[in-house]
């Protein structure tokens, strides 16, 4: 479903990583694992085509991946069913992709209630319901736990599991165990880039004027 092959990624044009090779399989997910800063937000945008890589390849078919990143991505006028109503029309997945998204994420007792007098919590659950409604078969997320409670996370990992359990795949950079038997971990820690000579000066003035 998704192939890497020798991707260098970069921010702020300064390589962060480099060598990256990996696979994943129908029903599997990965589990990245690094210290912060290291690379992983930018290693996850350059996957969701947010940026290009450096060098190497992403293979993956067209209209594959769906990306959650640290931003819950809500309308906050908007109740937490008009929400998901809207990523419903741009996906395409209907009235009954709407209801089984509040169902997954326990957001049903919230339904009527704006976005912007939700908690931390109950928007972060909001923000990773939408993915259900994508019918991509590929999900990658970037922390998705920050703001959860225990309950919140077990919602999560349920959620992962069941679209693993149908043949979906996962890419998740998270600090936490999810207890996904279906999960392999990658250390991003041996693929940090080697700082340039002139510490990445001219390469980020190159970036910041052309």
């Amino acid at each position: 479903m998704l192939q890497v092959t020798g991707l260098s990624v970069a921010r702020g044009g300064i390589a962060v990583l480099e060598g990256l090779s990996f696979h994943l399989a129908p029903g599997r997910a990965l589990v990245l694992r690094g210290p912060n800063g290291c690379g992983k937000t930018t290693l996850l945008r350059t996957l969701a085509g947010l940026q290009p890589p450096l060098q190497g390849t992403i293979s993956a078919p067209a209209e594959t991946l769906a990306y959650a990143s640290h931003a819950d991505g809500l309308k906050p006028t908007l109740t937490v069913t008009e929400n998901l109503g809207f990523w419903s029309e741009i996906f395409g997945t209907g009235a009954a992709g709407v209801a089984r998204a509040l169902d997954i994420m326990n957001l049903r007792a919230l339904a009527a209630r704006p976005a912007q007098n939700l908690s931390a919590g109950q928007k972060r659950r909001l923000g990773l319901a939408r993915m259900a409604l994508t019918g991509r078969p590929v999900w990658v997320f970037d922390e998705p736990t920050v703001s959860l409670d225990a309950a919140s996370v077990a919602l999560f990992a349920a959620m992962v599991r069941a679209h693993l359990a149908q043949g979906g795949a996962a890419v998740i950079a998270t600090h936490i165990d999810l207890g996904l038997a279906e999960a392999e971990t990658l250390d991003l820690a041996p693929f940090k880039a080697r700082a340039p000579a002139d510490g990445g000066q001219a390469g980020a003035f190159d970036e910041a004027f052309t």
